[in-house]
């Protein structure tokens, strides 16, 4: 599992990969790779994905609320 190191973010679902941050942004074919993705993986997704939600609190399929942003 990527677990963040010393309260550092998860950076690469949120910046980094071209599916989730694709869907993130509205991207059709992004949207459909990571529903697929979510049905693979479950609700958080990928380890990434899974990071994400833990360290934000928000699944890899949605943005991160303005006020949630550590």
């Amino acid at each position: 599992m990527v677990e963040t190191d010393k309260g550092k973010p998860p950076v690469f679902c949120e910046n980094y990969c071209i599916v989730c941050k694709g869907a993130r942004a509205g991207n059709g074919i992004c949207k459909s790779i990571q529903n697929l993705e979510l049905k693979i993986f479950g609700k958080n997704g990928c380890i990434w994905g899974s990071a994400r939600t833990k360290y934000y609190g928000v699944t890899p399929d949605k943005k991160i609320p303005a006020k949630s942003k550590k």
